[in-house]
């Protein structure tokens, strides 16, 4: 178990990554990003300055504090992923948001301990916006005075909004035919919003995510928030998210998820 303490100081150190990332990315969002295309031929996968850069930046002010830290990071790869502290970085997520000017993207850094998420932030550097939590609760750190972040309860899925980032981009003809079952039953559906959703799911402000595809760096820092929020972040067949990511439901009322679940299922992979 984690001490307060080291919590604490970890927390903060959580805070100093996401402004140093800020200090990278800010420059580049709406002027010249260096867009290069890192897909197979007839695959844009887009990747940017602001995507490299901040990961250098998160990366060496982790080696210099906690030299012993691993780090998994989409642009950079794995150091000492099986050590005891892993810090799990996805610097712009949301690049295709980016480079089109929304300012819906966002900066993930999870922490592991011992293998299990247990802190993690969604930045968004653009409205100055810090999504931050762990077991002890989650906040948001903004220009505003610091609020406390809890879901919405008390709802079923007719009175729920929804949302997922690219369901004709993310989901396989099973998974979109669950996502269209979870959408009928719902009150309201967005799209296109990748992490900075999640956020909303711990603000109270939506209800339920579906993802599918995810990596490890695209869900591991959102997991602390979300539960810190009161929250859950499960597989499409209940459990606990895998150390890969895959199919994803976030959800703030319980009855939601399971209502979500039942259609989800149908489609879930191993």
């Amino acid at each position: 178990m984690l001490s307060p303490d080291r919590l604490d100081a970890l927390d903060a150190f959580l805070l100093d990554l996401n402004r140093a990332a800020g200090d990278v990315i800010l420059p580049l969002f709406r002027a010249d990003h260096g867009l290069e295309d890192k897909g197979p031929d007839g695959a844009f996968d887009p990747v940017t300055a602001a995507d490299k850069g901040a990961e250098a930046a998160i990366r060496k002010l982790i080696a210099e504090r906690f030299p012993a830290h691993g780090v998994i990071g989409e642009e950079y790869g794995e150091d000492r992923p099986d050590a005891e502290f892993v810090w799990v970085l996805d610097p712009v997520d949301g690049t295709r948001a980016f480079i089109a000017g929304l300012p819906v993207w966002t900066t993930l850094i999870g922490l592991r301990f011992q293998g299990r998420p247990v802190l993690g932030s969604i930045g968004q550097a653009y409205t100055g916006e810090i999504y931050i939590g762990h077991a002890g609760g989650s906040r948001l750190v903004s220009r505003d005075p610091t609020q406390v972040l809890k879901v919405r309860k008390g709802i079923a899925i007719t009175q729920a909004i929804i949302a997922t980032t690219d369901p004709h981009g993310c989901f396989n003809g099973a998974e979109m035919g669950a996502w269209r079952q979870v959408r009928s039953a719902s009150r309201l559906a967005r799209t296109g919003c990748d992490a900075y959703a999640y956020a909303q799911v711990a603000a109270g402000r939506i209800d339920l995510v579906v993802e599918a595809g995810l990596k490890s760096w695209d869900i591991d820092a959102a997991i602390p928030v979300l539960e810190g929020a009161g929250g859950y972040v499960t597989d499409w067949t209940g459990a606990p998210v895998g150390p890969h990511g895959g199919q994803v439901a976030i959800a703030g009322e319980k009855a939601v998820l399971d209502e979500a679940l039942v259609a989800l299922r149908r489609a879930a992979t191993p």
